[in-house]
């Protein structure tokens, strides 16, 4: 009986020990999404490397063979556009709420012509979008997300070393623009 009671006092007390551990660490984990992460780079609208050569990633666990770009937006300040020119072998784009959910992705295989242009809007943004819609967005893909504040993810394939500087251009060239 003893033995029992000996082993309940020190399951107990490891128990509270990592309870404790836990909850110190909280406030590190959660002040570190990739959210807060992407605000101390850049502002809204702008395109951030989220693998920068010779640096840490600014999101863990990148695949190696894809390079990958973000943009934070604000829906409330209008509908958010990103296009870019040229070709790479494969790019796939995602799009995040401010809680990391993915809310919409697709890829290359998605469009007509593999370019890739894409305007993201609310509900009501797309209604008042499809009343006038601007000449420019013509060939658009029209992403409908009912979000305040989020982040665009483009990830592009780069099979081998050869393709590094080809995928870096493409990836810088992306525009991400309020409208």
């Amino acid at each position: 009986m003893a033995k029992l009671l000996h082993a309940i006092l020190l399951g107990l007390l490891g128990a509270g020990l990592v309870h404790i551990v836990v909850l110190l660490l909280v406030p590190t984990y959660s002040q570190r999404d990739a959210w807060s992460v992407l605000s101390e780079q850049s502002n809204y609208y702008r395109m951030t490397r989220l693998d920068p050569s010779g640096a840490e990633p600014l999101v863990a666990s990148i695949d190696p063979l894809f390079n990958a770009v973000a943009c934070r937006f604000d829906l409330r300040d209008g509908i958010v556009r990103v296009n870019g020119s040229g070709e790479v072998p494969y790019w796939s784009v995602s799009v995040y709420n401010r809680a990391g959910q993915n809310v919409f992705s697709f890829n290359d295989n998605s469009t007509s012509d593999r370019m890739l242009d894409f305007v993201v809007a609310t509900s009501v943004q797309m209604i008042e979008l499809r009343n006038a819609l601007p000449a420019e967005f013509d060939r658009s893909v029209f992403i409908e997300a009912d979000i305040g504040e989020g982040i665009v993810v483009i990830r592009a394939f780069a099979p081998d070393e050869s393709w590094d500087e080809t995928v870096a251009r493409y990836l810088d060239g992306l525009a991400c623009t309020l409208h």
